[in-house]
């Protein structure tokens, strides 16, 4: 018998999905960013969970407001992608036995500051007693139908784009993790792993200008996110740029790492990754920069399933990578 450890994360999913009865007219599909169930009238309630373990999850360094504060910014980051604004949080905590009354104010006051921090609020949850801190949240939104951005509308000739860069946290979680300098800027580099963003004005603005035809959060690293959209959208990409984070270039050159590899399969970074119309990607940026954010432009998609990354030097295959629970734990 097959242990989860040999599993993995994404088999055990896939294994639990074949037990269940799959909802009719589902909006959104098993896998996608998010659940959505439909309201009537032209509306649908969007939905995501999504949890934090401390043992796997947390940094020694991370507080427990910070840790707290970042299961909410995860799910929150799930319904950006859908460009979806949550509109109310429930929370469930895992309480070990050893945990102070410290302890559980930090956690509530970084649960508060995360839903508030998106214009939403904690509205219920539950508490139960569990050998490791577990924090576990639940986000809901509702969107006009045709606002949704799902992940399988990419197709052949729309624009690849990104909302922001990558590589800061692989480098972050080596500074954590491994006790790595960095040349300098190593306290954004620690910044990003212990207080990232959403990008819920972005999705949101990316909905209404209708440009998008899919969308992803790029929580589990750059290249996995690429590959579940080609997986999702049966399509490929050809990128001609990583917008690699010019403090993660630095890192990599100074502890002569590959600040490729850094990008592409760091993980733990809540950009979007969208795909545009082309007759419509003025339309996309516009709506991107008026809510204060920017759409860098990475490459287009192809008919052929594979993702490649070409420049004037090389072309680099770009492989399905990225974290997952007991695999990246091995």
């Amino acid at each position: 018998m097959r242990s989860a450890k040999k599993l993995g994360e994404r088999k055990i999913i896939e294994l639990i999905l074949e037990c269940l009865d799959q909802m009719p007219n589902m909006q959104l599909p098993f896998g996608d960013d998010a659940s959505a169930v439909d309201l009537g009238t032209n509306k649908l309630a969007v939905i995501n969970m999504d949890m934090l373990v401390r043992k796997t999850d947390v940094p020694k360094t991370m507080t427990l407001w910070q840790a707290a504060r970042k299961t909410v910014i995860m799910n929150i980051s799930d319904l950006a992608a859908k460009g979806v604004q949550p509109q109310v949080i429930l929370a469930s905590i895992g309480v070990p036995p050893n945990i102070t009354k410290t302890d559980i104010q930090q956690i509530g006051n970084g649960l508060n500051a995360g839903a508030r921090e998106y214009n939403t609020y904690i509205v219920g949850g539950d508490t139960n007693e569990a050998s490791d801190l577990v924090i576990s949240c639940m986000a809901l939104g509702v969107c006009h139908k045709n606002h949704l951005i799902k992940r399988s509308g990419a197709e052949p000739g729309d624009y690849l784009a990104t909302t922001g860069s990558f590589g800061k946290t692989a480098a972050g979680l080596k500074i954590l993790m491994n006790g790595l300098l960095a040349p300098k800027n190593s306290e954004e580099l620690v910044e990003s792993v212990l207080m990232p963003k959403a990008r819920v004005k972005e999705g949101a603005a990316l909905a209404q200008s209708k440009a998008a035809t899919a969308s992803i959060d790029s929580s589990d690293g750059l290249a996995w996110s690429l590959h579940e959209l080609t997986q999702a959208s049966n399509v490929g990409f050809c990128l001609n740029k990583v917008s690699i984070a010019p403090e993660a270039e630095r890192f990599a050159e100074f502890h002569g790492f590959d600040p490729l590899e850094l990008a592409l399969y760091g993980g733990e970074e809540y950009e979007l990754l969208v795909t545009v119309k082309p007759k419509l990607w003025q339309t996309a940026q516009k709506a991107v920069e008026t809510v204060g954010g920017n759409l860098t432009k990475l490459g287009w998609v192809t008919e052929k399933k594979q993702i490649l990354l070409e420049t004037d030097e090389k072309t680099v295959v770009i492989e399905a990578r990225g974290w997952q629970h007991f695999k990246s734990a091995s």
